[in-house]
């Protein structure tokens, strides 16, 4: 294993690889077998990644950039993640309490993290009903929220005065971005059919959420959104790899090869086929 941290922390670096080291002395593996680069030139970053013979595969973590230039730049083969553009479709058959304290969480609970939802849906069948209460909710639980609203939304959320100062309209960028921070895209769809389209076609195959109580649709939902996360009535900060089960999280792949989703130790295992025979051969 080979660790490049940030130069930001390149001191602190310094000292976690020597308890790791010592750490490795009393193990039966050498202190050797995890190193940390002793630089913060990037252009040692830049010669690692295309050592192909001896580097299996990166994980970068870090910032949109840092991973744009690793992917553009590597020879080495990537797991790796973009964006994290996650939607909430609160669906017609939609349970009202159940659609506020998911969006809610899903929206406040951290900002920095690729599996905040960064825009809401919802049919336009219960909107009327339903957005105001969630919009309420998402501003009480953080007052310095934002909500960019597409038309609809607006005609439904404008004139509030609990939203007063939180409401703007949105624009066609803010389909596409990851904000991370304490904004929200607002979109009023008519039905399933539009939401998983603007899914597709918007989203970064992170994780997205459908909440409701139509078991058909909620399986369309999963069958036909393309991410590596579908959830069904539950926030979408469930896309984690301690939540799932698989350990220390070392990375998040929106890629369709091999590893796909939060990515444990299992993840990062190949496979070696092994064939014992007596003289056998293939006719």
């Amino acid at each position: 294993i080979i660790l490049r941290g940030g130069s930001e922390a390149f001191e602190s670096n310094q000292a976690i690889a020597k308890c790791i080291k010592q750490g490795l002395s009393h193990t039966d593996l050498s202190e050797h077998s995890v190193q940390v680069l002793q630089t913060t030139d990037r252009a040692a970053v830049g010669e690692l990644i295309t050592m192909t013979e001896y580097v299996d595969v990166i994980v970068p973590r870090g910032g949109k950039g840092l991973i744009a230039r690793i992917s553009n730049d590597a020879k080495v083969p990537v797991i790796k993640h973009l964006d994290g553009n996650c939607h909430t479709f609160i669906d017609s058959d939609a349970q009202a309490d159940i659609a506020i304290n998911v969006s809610v969480n899903a929206k406040t609970h951290r900002y920095g993290t690729c599996n905040t939802m960064e825009t809401l849906l919802v049919d336009e069948t219960v909107a009327n009903a339903l957005l105001p209460k969630i919009a309420e909710a998402i501003i009480e639980a953080d007052d310095a929220m934002q909500l960019r609203l597409d038309d609809k939304s607006q005609t439904i959320l404008n004139g509030n005065t609990k939203l007063n100062g939180h409401l703007s309209a949105a624009t066609s960028d803010d389909w596409d971005t990851e904000y991370l921070a304490p904004i929200l895209a607002i979109k009023i769809v008519a039905g399933i059919d539009e939401a998983i389209e603007h899914i597709n076609t918007h989203g970064s195959h992170h994780t997205d959420v459908i909440i409701t109580d139509n078991y058909t649709k909620s399986q369309r939902f999963i069958r036909e959104v393309d991410s590596a996360s579908v959830m069904i009535n539950a926030s979408s900060r469930f896309a984690d790899g301690f939540e799932y089960g698989l350990g220390a999280e070392i990375g998040i792949s929106t890629d369709k090869i091999h590893a796909r989703g939060p990515v444990g130790l299992e993840g990062l295992t190949s496979q070696k086929w092994i064939v014992y025979g007596h003289g056998e051969t293939r006719a």
